[in-house]
């Protein structure tokens, strides 16, 4: 495969509308949907559905979906890792704390969340500054030289990338040989061209193009011809969206927005996966 050097090149600043307004103005991690910094739709297998949820429970369930993230890429003891869409920085702290690895870089492409990012970890930041940074950049183009980084995982940033060719060519670039990168998000479970018109009727985040009706199989085969090998999806969407729609139903009548996550779901729209791949030793 052949790569240019990416040492040195700018970040891309430009950021669909949608993606500047949702995680500019409103700290969406302090928000009750979700909590506790992260900004995910958590993973509940575990976590008791049918009494009250509490704040921890939401917590926790956000807090697994880093473990079902990073489980794979184990053993990550002195490894570097880049997690590409890092939002607040919960996710890049768990890897750090609980993990061992050498060094994760968080990038974002929204410098209001960087700026997020370091206040809430400045204590981090300032213990092990040889373990954790954060940077700008986006998903299509990574400011970072070839093979810098052993490892490459992304939670829930996916729905917002443009263009999954370009993204599955950086992340082929910078991983060294040998390199493995983990991918979690919500996307089209076929090519079935009737979805996305489907999913902007019933949520609102692809309506107003916050969110893209990428299909599993277009990551899949966007990171097979990045040149990556063992490219795996496994679905997680039933210890997802039934959880979510359960912390939802409190303060959401069925058939609102959130709460469609689930119909969506439940109708063959949406799913969520893991999807997971590694770049070939030679």
């Amino acid at each position: 495969m052949t790569r240019g050097s990416g040492a040195g090149r700018p970040a891309d600043p430009t950021m669909p509308p949608a993606v500047r307004e949702t995680y500019g103005p409103v700290d969406l991690g302090s928000l009750a949907l979700f909590g506790g910094g992260f900004i995910n739709f958590g993973h509940w297998q575990g976590i008791d559905l049918e009494g009250p949820l509490s704040e921890g429970d939401r917590v926790r369930s956000q807090q697994a979906m880093y473990h079902q993230v990073l489980a794979p890429l184990a053993p990550t003891a002195g490894l570097r890792a880049l997690e590409v869409g890092c939002g607040l920085g919960a996710g890049a702290a768990v890897a750090v704390e609980e993990y061992g690895f050498a060094h994760i870089t968080g990038m974002d492409i929204h410098p209001e969340q960087l700026a997020r990012a370091e206040r809430r970890h400045r204590g981090l930041l300032a213990r092990s500054p040889e373990r954790l940074r954060f940077a700008r950049g986006a998903a299509e183009s990574m400011p970072f030289g070839d093979g810098a980084f052993d490892c490459l995982y992304s939670v829930e940033a996916a729905q917002h990338f443009q263009d999954l060719g370009a993204f599955a060519r950086e992340a082929a670039r910078v991983l060294r040989p040998g390199g493995r990168a983990v991918v979690a998000s919500f996307f089209v479970p076929d090519a079935d061209p009737s979805r996305a018109g489907r999913l902007a009727g019933l949520l609102d985040t692809f309506a107003n193009g916050l969110d893209v009706a990428h299909s599993v199989p277009a990551l899949v085969a966007a990171l097979e011809a990045a040149g990556l090998s063992d490219v795996r999806a496994t679905s997680i969407g039933a210890s997802v969206w039934p959880g979510w729609d359960r912390w939802l139903a409190p303060l959401w009548e069925p058939g609102t927005w959130p709460r469609n996550f689930l119909r969506a779901f439940e109708e063959g729209s949406l799913d969520y996966y893991i999807v997971t791949a590694r770049r070939p030793s030679s």
